[in-house]
């Protein structure tokens, strides 16, 4: 089993920045990537930013040259580096953990979710 912990939401201004961070515990080296996702009210759940055990990293195109996301593998923490917020980037943000099982079929963790909220 795999725990993820998310910290750093809240609220900030359009053009502000938030870091998100994810603390992984548990059976955390079996994972095969990271990464995060939200989910506004009404919408689906969207793959934001994700980065595998290589450190290759993918963004959607919607926050590409914005977000920015890392890890430190040291501490099994994966955070999101988000800049430049918009209105539209209100959602609530989870930390997404994936490895793959005997059957090479994807096993997914998930952290509680931290809300972030873009509001002037």
């Amino acid at each position: 089993q795999v725990q993820l912990v998310e910290s750093g939401g809240g609220l900030v201004q359009p053009g502000g920045s938030l870091r998100l961070s994810c603390a992984a515990s548990g059976n955390s080296y079996s994972l095969n990537a990271m990464g995060w996702y939200r989910q506004a009210p009404g919408k689906e759940r969207e793959l934001v930013a994700a980065i595998t055990s290589g450190g290759s990293t993918g963004y959607a195109d919607s926050v590409k040259g914005r977000f920015t996301i890392g890890r430190d593998t040291a501490k099994n923490t994966v955070f999101l580096q988000m800049n430049s917020l918009k209105f539209e980037d209100t959602a609530v943000y989870y930390c997404n953990g994936r490895r793959k099982d005997a059957l090479n079929r994807n096993i997914d963790y998930w952290g509680q979710g931290t809300q972030v909220t873009v509001s002037s």
